[in-house]
């Protein structure tokens, strides 16, 4: 793959509020463009495939393993894959736009890897981490179960905050986007 433009990174544990920031960041109308991640899992409700995710089932995804097709994957639990198509990237270099991501830490770390300089890395981080459960809590999309297996993996996952390149706090939400829109404006123009 022909490594010709920008990425900007987002990670967090979910709940951080990391996907708002770049939505928001989407319709201010700077350069990117959403990298369509992919997954194993199916579709929750208000989900479309193409758009949120392309949601390829679990043999779907092992086969694009197979040919090689993703600049990066992992099994974030058992059975759930998430990855990063090779052809998502090419297509938005293709529209001379900067690629933005919105991935899990390892997913983030693995891509700033790859990019280096041709990355910015952000991390965001919820003010503490009983903010974070109670967000997680409000959003009602997940069973117990789900909510104590992304509390044990934030856990892990806020230790490796300080590997990329900005820690970006979300206290408050405009002021974090307002801060975020700054660091990636700054970082197309370089």
């Amino acid at each position: 793959m022909n490594q010709t433009g920008k990425c900007i990174i987002f990670s967090a544990p979910s709940g951080a509020g990391k996907t708002t920031i770049v939505h928001a960041l989407l319709n201010a109308n700077i350069g990117l463009e959403f990298s369509v991640s992919a997954c194993s899992r199916d579709p929750r409700p208000n989900e479309v495939n193409g758009t949120d995710y392309h949601f390829l089932g679990l043999e779907g995804f092992k086969q694009k393993i197979e040919r090689q097709d993703f600049i990066e994957w992992e099994e974030v639990y058992t059975n759930n894959f998430y990855g990063t198509l090779k052809s998502e990237i090419e297509r938005i270099w293709s529209h001379n736009k900067t690629v933005i991501f919105d991935v899990d830490v390892i997913g983030g770390l693995n891509l700033k890897r790859i990019f280096g300089d041709q990355a910015l890395a952000i991390f965001v981080q919820p003010p503490s981490y009983e903010e974070l459960e109670k967000r997680l809590r409000f959003r009602s999309t997940e069973t117990e179960d789900k909510i104590q297996q992304r509390m044990n993996k934030a856990h892990q996952e806020l230790a490796s905050a300080k590997e990329f390149d900005v820690i970006l706090v979300n206290d408050q939400l405009d002021q974090a986007i307002t801060k975020a829109k700054d660091m990636v404006v700054s970082f197309i123009k370089k």
